[in-house]
This record gives structure tokens, C-alpha cells and sequence, in this order.
């Protein structure tokens, strides 16, 4: 996944670290510090770090299934439900 480095940018040179956390706290907003015109860091609350990562988390979890799918390896829901049902004796 590429960084969308539309943030905010602020040199290293002018770095005074108070504000700029004052500012990622309030706004939620990442902010993407430059070194020479350069992207280096991504400095963002660590909240919504974790809400990041834990989204990541389950995205891995799905990239099985989507493979699957384009596989064509798997079962309707009604193929499913019908299956499920027959062997373990419901009836409905």
C-alpha cells in the first residue's frame, strides 16, 4: 500500500516536537516530516496507529478468502446452509 503523503509536511530542521504532537493529537491527522524536500517519517496518534493495524490484521485474515474466490473454491450460502443442515439433521 503506497502512504498518501498529502499530509501535512514539516522540515526536520524546523522540528519542535510539542506543537507538532498538540497538532497530530487534535487533528488526527498524520503528519509526514521531510528531510531535504523529502519524505522520511509519518508522525500520527497512536490511536489511530492501532486502529490501523488491527484493520491491517483483518485484512490479512480476509486475503484467503479473496484468493479462494478467485479460484472459484467455494460454496454458495444456499449450497452451504443446505449441506450443513442434511448432515446434521436439522429440519426447518
Amino acid at each position: 500500500m503506497i502512504p498518501n503523503l498529502k499530509y501535512e509536511l514539516n522540515s526536520l530542521k524546523n522540528f519542535e516536537i510539542i506543537p507538532i504532537l498538540e497538532k497530530i493529537r487534535t487533528t488526527k491527522q498524520p503528519m509526514t516530516l521531510t528531510n531535504m524536500g523529502q519524505p522520511e517519517a509519518v508522525l500520527m496518534d497512536i490511536k489511530e496507529y492501532e486502529k490501523i493495524i488491527k484493520a491491517f490484521g483483518l485484512l490479512k485474515l480476509l486475503a484467503p478468502a479473496e484468493e479462494d474466490i478467485a479460484n472459484s473454491q467455494y460454496t454458495g450460502a444456499r449450497s452451504f446452509f443446505q449441506e450443513f443442515k442434511s448432515e446434521n439433521q436439522i429440519h426447518c
